[in-house]
């Protein structure tokens, strides 16, 4: 039988109490019918998350990110439904229903980072559109497989749409966003998961726009995602984004409205306990029809059905994974590859009366001291949303396991992430001035910037931050550091981008290595001793003061991120430095003239002209010379490439009519005439690169006629 008779026929089975039931998150086992108990509501952020199994955890989202490896976070995405469907198998055989042993993940959030401020953006993919849906197609088609028959499990994009902060407001904040901003920046990484990845799921956001809850609005549920967008799987709420209706958005009366509202938008679970259970009342007052709420439960057994929940085992190939892949070498080797290739070198500079750069360093040294509030910190590593692995490797362990027995090592958490004292370093300074070397590991916490906390510390609030500034301790033990005339390293764990002026300028190294999973801490070692060169871009702007940023409740993109920022910036999207070189050159396109309904073929050529082997991140960026809605430039194809010292590697991309087209005031699609510019480079293009000695561009001009 075909699964939509199947559907069909057990949805006709249901009384109104039992259908009404299923659209909450925790569904109760109708025993009647074979159904067994589920909960809809699991996470795989960056490995299984929040489970009592031992699992794999990767770099955090924003890490995953710097990578710009496609194929990583496909290969990614296949791993962690692996381990997921290890553990539903063996709950299932336990007849354990509980919270996080599903197979429906609320997975990936692509909410564009448009503020760094924001404390949730560490979940994300980045600032950038592009980036974050062609790495979230990556990750989504990897979660959920490419069985015919069967989803491996099942992604859902959120939060959608525009949703990225302030987090103490989200529940009652309207949205007021611009047509233009609306289709050139929120939506696209949305459109990408459900049109071309055919996400199973997407969640609804807790803030209203344009008057109308997320979850209960006419333009984004009904006439995009459902109508324009075609799209057939299942819409969860948030959770509690529901109660928000009547509680505080104050668009509906009371809880039975609400839900009415939410369903007839096509929000078919709520994650929460309180408005649905008024569905069988709304019914009953003729609020809605009972034919409403069958929509939503064929749908949401659609997916149980595509998952295989409802066929013997030995149908499902997926129901035979055992719990044997947790924590497989295969994995572990994953999360390590991973944590490498995010680790972006921002600065590598020779200290003072030195000739070369002090990265990498020698593995002859007699000591080091290695000092930070992260040096040594699990828990920073994990970042949020985590799963708990058997072993996580922290950066002062890292380097223990790197050096053995060979030098000394003196260790001190020696700071706070904050301190509003005045700290004295006295004895501290003394007991490493006969280091030779001093390695620094700060940065912050998602103890301290993360969803809806409850932290009011000088620099955060509520989740966010309320100033992107290294804390002032920090930035005061490193000018004590850089005092001893010692040669100093300064790494960084953050999950957004953080204004480092003064380090930038007197800090000879800086390394930023997110909050990278289990693996960082032999990653972050395997950079600094030369035995990995540093790949990662930064998927973020990093800006030089708050100065530079606007409100952070206005939603509108004027000035902000790397399209649309005028400054300068500290340091640019996309950057990141190598111990290799890199040359671009013999950029040729294979027409100069392009039509509308037009592609061509471009190639350069990469060569390493270094003295190390080291992968390159080639980005091709697109820009629109005099067109005000137009970006300053956008990223459009990238490729992660590795070359050995002295290769060189031509690379290939097609520029489609889709590349060159831009969204007007309007929030139309239109095919701009005039000339445009084709840069290919290591970094966005503009001054700041190329003073930071980013690969050098290559350019070209394409006339569109």
């Amino acid at each position: 039988m075909a699964v939509e008779k199947r559907v069909n026929d057990l949805v006709s089975r249901l009384t109104l109490e039992e259908k009404v039931a299923q659209m909450l998150n925790v569904t109760p086992a109708i025993d009647r019918l074979g159904i067994p108990a589920y909960d809809w509501w699991n996470e795989c952020l960056h490995g299984v998350a929040r489970t009592s199994f031992k699992v794999t955890s990767y770099p955090q989202a924003i890490g995953m990110a710097a990578t710009f490896d496609v194929e990583a976070m496909h290969t990614m995405g296949d791993y962690t439904a692996e381990e997921g469907r290890a553990i539903y198998n063996e709950s299932v055989r336990n007849n354990d229903h509980k919270r996080y042993l599903g197979l429906t993940y609320w997975t990936p959030n692509i909410n564009i980072f448009r503020d760094p401020r924001w404390g949730r953006g560490q979940e994300t993919y980045g600032e950038d559109p592009f980036l974050t849906a062609t790495l979230a197609k990556a990750f989504v088609t990897g979660l959920q497989g490419n069985d015919p028959k069967y989803l491996k499990a099942a992604g859902c994009a959120k939060h959608y749409a525009i949703h990225s902060g302030p987090e103490p407001s989200r529940h009652v904040f309207d949205v007021k966003v611009s047509d233009h901003d609306l289709w050139d920046t929120y939506l696209p990484a949305f459109h990408e998961l459900v049109v071309n990845a055919k996400v199973a799921g997407v969640m609804c956001a807790y803030n209203a726009y344009a008057g109308q809850p997320c979850c209960g609005n006419d333009k984004l549920m009904i006439n995009i995602l459902r109508d324009d967008w075609k799209f057939t799987g299942y819409v969860t709420s948030d959770c509690g984004a529901i109660d928000d209706f009547w509680q505080r958005h104050k668009t509906s009366p009371d809880a039975e409205s609400a839900a009415t509202d939410a369903v007839l938008h096509g929000t078919d679970v709520e994650c929460g306990n309180v408005s649905y259970k008024t569905l069988v009342k709304a019914v009953k007052d003729g609020a809605l029809n009972e034919k409403d709420i069958d929509v939503s439960l064929r749908r949401l057994f659609m997916i149980r059905f595509r998952l295989g929940m409802f066929d013997p085992p030995e149908m499902v190939s997926f129901a035979k994974i055992p719990t044997s892949v947790l924590e497989s070498q295969a994995h572990r080797d994953h999360a390590l590859k991973m944590a490498r290739e995010s680790i972006v070198l921002l600065r590598n500079a020779s200290p003072p009366g030195k000739e070369n750069n002090l990265l990498p360093l020698s593995k002859n040294l007699k000591k080091i001291a290695v000092l930070g509030p992260n040096a040594d910190n699990a828990n920073t590593q994990l970042g949020n949303y985590n799963g708990q692995p058997s072993v996580v490797t922290t950066v002062l362990q890292g380097i223990k396991d790197k050096i053995g027995d060979t030098m000394k090592i003196f260790y001190s958490r020696a700071t706070n992430f904050v301190d509003t004292t005045d700290p004295d370093f006295t004895k501290l300074i003394d007991s490493v001035r006969d280091a030779d070397v001093l390695i620094y590991v700060g940065g912050i916490s998602p103890r301290l910037e993360g969803e809806e906390m409850k932290v009011s510390q000088q620099g955060f609030s509520g989740g966010d931050r309320t100033s992107i500034a290294l804390p002032t301790v920090q930035t005061d033990f490193l000018k004590k550091l850089k005092a001893t005339g010692k040669p100093v390293i300064f790494i960084m764990m953050t999950g957004s981008a953080i204004s480092i002026p003064w380090e930038s300028e007197n800090i000879p190294a800086i390394i930023n290595a997110w909050y990278g999973g289990q693996a960082a801490g032999k990653a972050v070692a395997d950079v600094l001793f030369g035995d990995y060169d540093p790949s990662g871009r930064l998927p973020v702007t990093f800006y030089r003061s708050d100065d530079d940023l606007p409100s952070f409740d206005d939603y509108s993109m004027a000035n902000r991120t790397y399209r649309y920022f005028k400054g300068q910036p500290l340091y640019p999207f996309g950057f990141g430095l190598s111990f290799t070189s890199f040359r671009y050159s013999n950029l040729t396109l294979s027409k100069t003239t392009i039509k509308e309904n037009e592609s061509l073929k471009g190639e350069v050529t990469v060569t390493n002209t270094g003295k190390y082997e080291g992968d390159e991140v080639v980005q091709l960026y697109i820009v629109h010379p005099g067109i005000e809605t137009a970006p300053i430039s956008a990223l459009k194809s990238f490729k992660r490439i590795a070359l050995e010292k002295g290769a060189k590697q031509k690379i290939t991309f097609t520029i489609t009519p889709e590349t060159l087209k831009l969204i007007n005031a309007k929030g139309e699609n239109i095919f701009p005439r005039g000339t445009v510019k084709v840069i290919v480079c290591g970094s966005s293009p503009g001054k700041r690169s190329a003073e930071l000695g980013a690969s050098k561009e290559a350019e070209a001009e394409l006339i569109l006629k």
